[in-house]
């Protein structure tokens, strides 16, 4: 990428990093498995999540396929898959199929389930302690954020906004990652020439405007 002049150009650890982070992004993220796939450390992984991802909602919303109708076609087919194969083996010389009896595991049940309680307990405790106003301007900002889902909400199908949602986390910090120096250094250089334009407004056109007769002298019409 090219910068308009060297002089504007700094290295990486004499800038000012986006949102203040001075970690790397994948530590931000948690640094585990998530992070890898968010990151495309395992691009396999990463990119069979995102085909499956596609899919359901090429089915879903494309298709127009309903879920209870999806469950059952591909109930249908596993059942028919299975039953050739079990009653077939024997002629072609294969070995039956091993279907264990418990095919989900108690343990894994229970701990999602523990994880998901873990986690709608915190979000409902954080909400409660916006509702009880001891943060106004975090309560205010939640107001806001609320109604802005819900207007985005109506505008597009859940199904759509769930799956813009993921292509945001799938590719953003990816592409943020890889181009970290350039986007942190347009960022500075927006922030310095917005600066500089408000000191040229404020100058101009803001110290001009007649104040209140309690103004202090050094705020009053400049002559």
């Amino acid at each position: 990428m090219a910068y308009s002049s060297d002089s504007d150009y700094k290295p990486s650890s004499s800038r000012t990093k986006l949102f203040g982070q001075q970690r790397p992004l994948h530590a931000l993220l948690g640094g585990g498995r998530f992070a890898d796939v968010v990151l495309w450390r395992n691009k396999r992984l990463s990119g069979a999540i995102l085909v499956g991802v596609t899919v359901v909602w090429l089915l879903f919303e494309v298709v127009e396929y309903n879920l209870l109708s999806l469950l059952s076609h591909l109930s249908i087919a596993a059942m028919l898959v299975v039953f050739i194969w079990c009653n077939g083996a024997a002629l072609v010389g294969w070995e039956p199929p091993e279907i264990p009896r418990e095919i989900l595991s108690r343990n894994g049940i229970k701990e999602a389930a523990e994880i998901f309680h873990s986690k709608l307990s915190r979000l409902l405790s954080f909400l409660h302690r916006i509702a009880r106003g001891e943060d106004l301007k975090t309560f205010l900002l939640t107001i806001v954020a609320l109604w802005f889902i819900a207007a985005v909400g109506s505008c597009c199908s859940t199904l759509n906004l769930l799956y813009l949602g993921f292509l945001g986390v799938s590719t953003l910090p990816f592409l943020f990652e890889k181009y970290e120096d350039e986007i942190d250094h347009l960022v500075n250089k927006g922030g310095s020439d917005f600066r500089k334009v408000y000191r040229k407004v404020d100058s101009e056109i803001l110290s001009r405007i007649p104040r209140g007769p309690g103004a202090p002298a050094n705020e009053k019409k400049l002559s």
